[in-house]
């Protein structure tokens, strides 16, 4: 079993905006491969839904706590159904690569996002990151912060889209 997690904030406000690059790319990966519509899980703190992928069950979670807070639901998640580290995948926002960029990791640091520092600090640094470029062409003239929380340009989007389409066959060979 296998659990997909995707990283973002929960409310109308942060709807479409880049930090919710994960959300937007576990949304896309239920309805791709048919699964279950999420439901909002009490116990977990995280919108979550099942299924089979490539014919292994999948748990596909949204963390309902704030980005900085993810590590609860994860760990929760992971634990009570006994999924250990290892075959956890979390999707996140790295604005450090290139918009349109998609990188994969098995381990490593938080590289200073906040959300998977705290997956880290929950659950341990053995599991699988999916990094989605949301790198600015030009310098951004403000803070970090504001970037990641603005909402996407038509050509972002566009190119968020074409990366999120590649998913399907990153996660299948992830068996």
């Amino acid at each position: 079993m296998k659990l997909l997690v995707g990283l973002g904030n929960p409310g109308k406000e942060y709807a479409n905006t880049r930090h919710n690059a994960g959300f937007m790319a576990v949304d896309f990966l239920r309805e791709h491969f048919g699964l279950e519509p999420f439901k909002f899980s009490e116990k977990h703190k995280a919108e979550v839904a099942s299924g089979e992928i490539a014919g292994e069950k999948v748990i596909l979670a949204k963390p309902q706590t704030f980005m900085n807070l993810s590590g609860q639901a994860v760990a929760s998640i992971a634990q009570f159904y006994k999924i250990p580290s290892p075959e956890v995948i979390v999707i996140y926002d790295e604005a450090d690569l290139p918009l349109g960029t998609v990188r994969v990791r098995s381990s490593g640091s938080a590289a200073g996002h906040k959300g998977v520092q705290s997956i880290i600090d929950h659950l341990g640094g053995e599991f699988t990151r999916i990094r989605l470029g949301i790198q600015p062409e030009k310098p951004f003239p403000g803070a970090l912060e504001d970037y990641v929380l603005g909402k996407w340009t038509a050509e972002e989007m566009e190119a968020l889209e074409e990366v999120i389409q590649k998913l399907p066959k990153l996660i299948e060979e992830s068996k």
